[in-house]
């Protein structure tokens, strides 16, 4: 008998591989009735031995999940990865199981391939379930219990243990924003952004304090961010994300809410399946439309409206993973559900200081400017926010470069003109403080 060697020498996955295709093709040739040579079955001992000690010592599964694997987990994960590793495999895996339009083992093919007893059949069963560390941790993907359903890795175990990048699709219902600012670009009080900064605490640390430490798992992180349109909720979600260097989603809860019942739990089921354990932000807008306070159930639509929200918050609490609340209307919110969030930022309408840094920060750094621009005095003169101020630099910019002027205070008090127009109320130059000595509202030329 061949004797057990001590190290693990070889690549640990290489190994896993090698036996698999073994393994395949032994049953291949068993049920062609062809024997086995003895070589062959000595080879496949000795390397179940080199894996044994491999699986000791420098367990690739080990850094998929906190948990340890059973043995018979760890096989199944060999089983269904082999064919992504090694092609050949993904073509004698679809010989043995022929119907089968994926290259993955069916549970049948994994009975015969691992030579399952009753019992360990019984097991495999059980080490597949939703309780279980393998769909628990969402390694594998398993649509039903039937012997022909094929069992499938996840796309974040094969970007694991390949090292692959994971190329991931669209999340549904959702947009991606994508912007390169940073913390500098970010006009805050600096208690505020020390608030944001404890918010990747909770990313950045986690493995110390809930693996070293043994603190609560809680998920998310969730943080709720509140303030006036404008005052840089959006803007701080993406310096997060780019502090990370994870992508932000908004989600677009249009396209999930459906009138059928049901039917929104399953879209926000499939978000948070295809979003999980994947390095990115949520964001989600509104949430005072989400998680108001609760009224009285009056109609079956209520009690179901109430279930999808139940729903969502459990989804965005299980979540692993970052998730960014904003509201306009922070009173509108239950008590109850933002007691379940982790971080709470206020945004506030910026002051004069804060306003004259928005200007500064948002007129073109290579823009002709003319002499008489001061940061402050534009800071002083009217009280925006600093998404007005941002859409307010880039009018002047344009109406600068489109009459082929500099930019001054009449392009800027035009400019601001415009912006404050928009809102649909009654505007009069006098809101535009002493920028309204330089409105001109019949042409630039």
């Amino acid at each position: 008998m061949n004797a057990k060697p001590e190290t693990c020498t070889l690549d640990a996955l290489t190994l896993e591989w090698e036996r698999v295709e073994l393994l395949a093709r032994f049953l291949s040739d068993s049920r062609a009735g062809h024997t086995i040579p003895q070589e062959k079955l000595d080879h496949l001992q000795s390397l179940q031995q080199q894996i044994d000690v491999c699986r000791k010592q420098t367990n690739p599964w080990n850094d998929l999940v906190p948990v340890r694997l059973s043995p018979l987990e760890q096989d199944i994960l060999a089983c269904i990865i082999a064919p992504e590793a090694i092609p050949r495999i993904a073509w004698l895996f679809q010989s043995l199981q022929p119907g089968v339009p994926q290259p993955y083992p069916t549970l049948a093919l994994l009975q015969e391939l691992l030579a399952l007893s009753p019992t360990e059949s019984s097991q495999l069963y059980t080490v597949l379930s939703e309780d279980y560390p393998l769909r628990m941790h969402r390694l594998v993907d398993l649509q039903g219990s039937e012997l022909s359903q094929p069992v499938q890795p996840s796309p974040r175990v094969i970007s694991i243990l390949l090292q692959r990048p994971h190329l991931m699709s669209n999340l549904p219902g959702t947009v991606r924003i994508r912007n390169s600012v940073s913390w500098a670009d970010l006009i805050l009080p600096q208690e505020r952004k020390t608030i944001l900064k404890e918010f990747l605490f909770w990313i950045q640390h986690k493995q110390i304090v809930v693996q070293e430490w043994g603190g609560s798992d809680c998920g998310g992180p969730i943080g709720l961010f509140s303030g006036p349109s404008g005052t840089g909720k959006t803007l701080a979600a993406v310096v997060l994300a780019n502090e990370l260097g994870w992508p932000l989603y908004r989600v677009d809860l249009g396209c999930l809410v459906s009138k059928y019942i049901g039917e929104t739990e399953k879209n926000l089921n499939r978000l948070f399946d295809a979003a999980h354990e994947q390095k990115l932000v949520l964001q989600f807008d509104e949430a005072d439309s989400l998680f108001s306070k609760r009224g009285e159930v009056k109609e079956a639509r209520d009690r179901y409206a109430n279930m999808e929200v139940s729903h969502l918050l459990a989804r965005i609490e299980s979540h692993q993973g970052p998730v960014i609340l904003t509201t306009n209307l922070r009173k509108h919110l239950d008590t109850a559900f933002v007691r379940r969030f982790q971080v709470v930022v206020d945004f506030p309408r910026p002051d004069k200081t804060a306003r004259a840094q928005l200007w500064k920060c948002h007129l073109p750094a290579g823009a002709p400017l003319l002499p008489e621009i001061d940061p402050a005095f534009l800071g002083e003169a009217v009280n925006l926010t600093g998404g007005h101020i941002r859409n307010a630099a880039l009018y002047a910019s344009y109406i600068s470069a489109g009459y082929g002027q500099k930019i001054g205070y009449k392009q800027i008090s035009l400019a601001v003109w415009r912006e404050l127009n928009k809102e649909g109320r009654e505007v009069s130059q006098s809101d535009l403080g002493p920028l309204a000595e330089y409105l001109v509202l019949d042409g630039l030329c």
